[in-house]
């Protein structure tokens, strides 16, 4: 282990006492270099505080302040109970209500997958047969999955949908694979949301959510409130999101016209 380190850094310690530069300083710059290089991955674990300590000779306040430093700047961050890793600074997924989050993942070139959390019919409250267009006490299915990607939690969704609609729909298998939802409702029940809104917010975290999702309390989510409509301008389904704010960034890019763009 203590090798592979040294390694990242060319062999030995490379910090200069005769440089005018504070040691914290040179080591954030050394850490940089080798993040840059690809010698420490986008993803990978960074060497220990003591690890650092040896290799380049230096005080762990000295490491501690460094890599303060590049928590602050977003190259590295800490996953509670497992260390310091580097961040992959991609530039996070685009706020589209129309398309799924396994689709999404799919295009970003990541690996989706899905922990059933829950999954029954009851009787819908006043906050969701409104926006659902439904009477109160109407018959609705909630299904509320943990969403993963490249096997870490960065959401968790929760959708509720008019039980008329979607008949059988609970007698799939949620608690495995990567089902898709908008999939689906699009090829068993031929229903495909063509317009929506989204509502975005934030908040801290109740102690489950940090749970489900590796945050330590307190934290702070960032929410979405979604709603899809079909050809027919009936609500499809209603979605609420909880996500992780560093694993799943969202943005949002739009054009004088009001149209969205991709960059």
């Amino acid at each position: 282990m203590m090798a592979d380190a040294m390694g990242a850094f060319g062999g030995e310690g490379i910090l200069n006492r005769e440089d005018p530069r504070p040691l914290h300083r040179q080591l954030h710059a050394a850490i940089l270099e080798a993040i840059e290089a690809g010698r420490l991955p986008r993803n990978g674990k960074l060497p220990s505080e003591r690890t650092l300590v040896d290799i380049f000779g230096v005080s762990r306040i000295t490491v501690r302040h460094a890599i303060r430093d590049l928590v602050a700047q977003g190259v590295v961050q800490s996953q509670p109970g497992k260390g310091l890793y580097v961040v992959d600074p991609w530039r996070g997924f685009e706020l589209q209500i129309l398309k799924s989050f396994t689709a999404t993942a799919l295009a970003n070139g990541r690996r989706p997958e899905n922990r059933l959390i829950d999954a029954r019919i009851a009787e819908a409250p006043l906050e969701i047969s409104r926006p659902l267009l439904l009477p109160i006490g109407a018959e609705v299915i909630v299904l509320s999955r943990l969403r993963l990607l490249d096997g870490r939690p960065v959401v968790i969704q929760t959708d509720w949908l008019p039980a008329a609609r979607v008949p059988g729909l609970l007698e799939l298998d949620w608690s495995t694979g990567n089902r898709s939802l908008y999939g689906e409702l699009r090829e068993r029940y031929h229903l495909r949301p063509v317009r929506g809104q989204n509502t975005l917010s934030a908040r801290l975290a109740t102690t489950e959510e940090a749970e489900r999702l590796e945050m330590r309390p307190p934290a702070a989510v960032l929410t979405v409130d979604q709603i899809a409509f079909d050809t027919r301008n009936r609500a499809v389904n209603l979605t609420t999101l909880v996500h992780h704010p560093d694993r799943y960034p969202l943005t949002l890019a739009q054009s004088e016209s009001g149209d969205i763009q991709q960059f």
